[in-house]
Order: structure tokens, then sequence, then C-alpha cells
């Protein structure tokens, strides 16, 4: 909301964290989140809320009070069985109103980067989309600084929204650390219900259809194997595939992959894609533009695959591998089916 006074910033405090729910289960990016919320809410003298919308979702609570929530705040109600993001936003906007936190964070998953927009034009509130970096501004005490990659991530941008409130922002999965839960933590429920203006008129979910496919997620892999354009086709992939099932990992891809139709979507990893932070990142064929960095440089161990020696994710890699992916990766693959 537009605050025109210092006096009416004040009256918006707390930092919350809306939780990412999927079939009743919270996501891992709520807890990585709400380690990040509570370095803020230190910052600023506030508390961490913890915002849980949905059905069946109450299973799980004390685990957030584990990981720095102070208080949940709940909507539980069938109607929220199914994502529909109008819905959710006219809810977390009666939300913002009743209880004025000053700062809102939320995962840039898919479902987040369909709900915070709706959100933040109906709350008429500024948006830091993608976020790499938040922190409270030293000077002003209470202003969030919002870090990101613009223009294509040449540069590094930091944000404040100084005339609206609540702050928000929203950040991708793995950006993020979580902290270690503390058993002992406790905190308390607050309840609230929807009413009949939360739904939008002449929309309702008539089916939900969930894949149901045993994989290892990209998000959650421990090991991920990503290609490029050197793959040269999507025949390419499956050589991928093969070696991701012997280390019980996933498979992932570059943008010109993708955008050759030779991967899903849903396999991009990079500034435009998913934010990763595996184990062991393994790249074939892949040249390393800044965009695709930004996605997994946080990575544990990189090793990269290429012909080029010069190419940036080569200079980046911990190990590199000069030669031909088609005669590298058969043979690692080869090399595990041994042990």
């Amino acid at each position: 909301m537009q605050t025109k006074s210092a006096s009416e910033k004040e009256k918006y405090r707390n930092v919350w964290v809306v939780a990412e729910t999927v079939s009743g289960q919270i996501q891992s990016v709520t807890g990585e989140l709400l380690g990040k919320a509570r370095e803020l809410a230190d910052k600023r003298g506030c508390e961490v809320w913890c915002v849980v919308l949905g059905a069946g979702v109450s299973g799980g609570l004390e685990e957030l009070f584990h990981q720095q929530a102070d208080a949940v705040l709940l909507v539980e109600d069938q109607r929220l069985e199914s994502f529909v993001e109008e819905t959710r936003a006219r809810l977390l906007v009666r939300l913002i109103e009743k209880h004025r936190p000053e700062i809102l964070l939320c995962g840039a998953t898919v479902r987040g980067r369909a709900l915070v927009p709706r959100l933040a034009a109906l709350a008429w509130c500024g948006l830091t989309a993608d976020c790499t970096g938040l922190d409270i501004d030293t000077e002003s005490g209470s202003l969030l600084l919002q870090t990101r990659p613009a223009y294509g991530g040449n540069i590094i941008a930091t944000i404040k929204s100084e005339n609206h409130r609540p702050q928000m922002a929203t950040v991708r999965p793995r950006v993020m650390q979580a902290l270690s839960p503390d058993p002992k933590r406790r905190g308390r429920i607050i309840r609230e219900q929807m009413n009949g203006g939360d739904e939008p008129a002449g929309k309702r979910v008539l089916r939900s259809v969930r894949d149901t496919e045993a994989r290892v997620k990209l998000v959650d892999a421990r090991y991920i194997i990503a290609g490029g354009r050197g793959l040269k086709g999507p025949e390419g992939f499956k050589l991928l595939e093969q070696l991701a099932a012997l280390v019980g990992g996933a498979v992932g891809a570059s943008r010109s992959a993708v955008d050759a139709g030779w991967a899903a979507y849903q396999r991009q990893i990079g500034q435009t894609g998913q934010t990763v932070q595996p184990k062991v990142y393994i790249a074939c064929g892949i040249s390393g533009q800044i965009q695709h960095l930004v996605g997994m440089q946080s990575s544990d161990l990189i090793v990269a695959i290429n012909k080029d020696p010069e190419a940036p994710l080569m200079k980046l890699a911990d190990i590199a591998l000069v030669g031909d992916l088609f005669e590298i990766v058969p043979e690692l693959i080869r090399e595990l089916q041994r042990t």
C-alpha cells in the first residue's frame, strides 16, 4: 500500500514469508526464505511470520517454527486445495491490510511468479523479482535492499521500495541457505478465514492432473548432468540421462538447448530458468554464458566437458575436461557400470 509519511510506515512491521505448498506439502524454498527472513527481522527487531494457505496443510507447522518462524498465519480451506493465483492474491491483500507486514518474501517458483505480481498490483506495492541478495539499509534502518542481476546479468542492481509497504521480493530456490532447524523453538498459530470476495467470479478449477512419474527434481538433485548446444540434438540428452540414472541425478539444459527444442523448459538452468546448487554439476557441451552461470555457479563441484578450452565455463570449472563429450561421457558411464 502507498504510504505518505514516516508515521504511516511505522504501522507496518514484521517479515512475512509466503509458504510454497504443493499437495499439502510445504516445499524446501520456504525454509530457505525463513533463514533469510530471520536475519532481516533480527536487524529490524521484529518477528518472522510464515503465511500458509491451502487445504490439509496444518500437519507440518511445527517444522516452520524450528526453521525460525515466530508465528504462522494459517488459512486452511478446501477452496485452496487447487492453486488459483487470483484467489490467493485477493486473500493475501486482505491479510496485509489487517496485519500490515513491512516485508514480504516469496519463492520465485512457477507458482510464486504467478502469484506475487498479481499481489503487488492489487496491494499497490513495488516488487523486485529473482533477487540474489537481501539486506537492510543501515542508513535508514528500515529499507529493504533488494539485489538482482539486470541487463542479461551484465550488471547487479540494488533496488529500494521507499514509498510503499510491504516491500516485496521473490527469491529463486537454492539462492538462500536454510538455517539448521532448532527443535526447541516454539511459536504461535494465527488462524484466518476466507470470505466470499476472495474467489474470482467465473473461474474455477475443474480437475487437477499431477505428474506422479518417479524422478529426481532438478532443484533437489545432488548430481546434475547438464547439456548444451554441444550435444548437437535431442538424441544427445539420452546419453546424459544414462549417466544421471547411474548416479541418482537429474538432467539439466542450457537455454540454447531448450530454445532449440532439444529439452523441456523445466530442465532449463540459468537466469531465465532454474537456480540449482548440487553437490556435483557436470556441464556437457555448454559454453557458459553469464545467463547460465547465474543459475549454477554455487555448485559444490563443477565439471565441464568441452572441446573449447577457452569457453567461459571451462575457466570456472573445478575440473575441465578438454575433448569430445561423445567419447568422454560414454567412458564415464562404462566406468560407473563397472563399480
